[in-house]
């Protein structure tokens, strides 16, 4: 997926197109799971679709719920969300974070020339 550590330091134009690919990979796990956290809240516990939505992106977001649930099977899926949205934060943020922090790591893994000691040599 990502270049080995031998190979050359991706461009700059490459590795933008890169974080934009990721970027937009992360923001279709935040869709997807708003969408499933609106439909959830919609279907299941009853509640109209603004308050739906607003139920799902506050619990997707962390901050907790806004409407009172009052059947059993909205409250079981109300919790089944928030343990989903805590893994899906966790996954959002690590597709995003993963061709920076690899970019990172490949820059420090660059061999130096034996020539000039204090300039980068990009891998063969």
């Amino acid at each position: 997926m990502f270049e080995h550590r031998r190979a050359r330091l991706l461009p700059r134009p490459l590795f933008l197109r890169r974080v934009a690919r990721y970027a937009a990979i992360s923001a279709g796990i935040v869709v997807a799971s708003l969408a499933l956290g609106a439909g959830g809240y919609h279907w299941i516990a009853g509640l109209d679709w603004v308050d739906a939505l607003l139920n799902a992106s506050m619990i997707l977001s962390g901050m907790g719920p806004v409407s009172p649930l009052t059947t059993d099977a909205g409250k079981l899926f109300a919790t089944a969300y928030a343990l989903y949205s805590g893994l899906a934060f966790v996954t959002t943020i690590a597709v995003l974070a993963a061709p920076i922090a690899h970019r990172f790591f490949h820059v420090l893994h660059l061999e130096i020339d034996e020539a000039d000691d204090e300039t980068p040599r990009r891998a063969k």
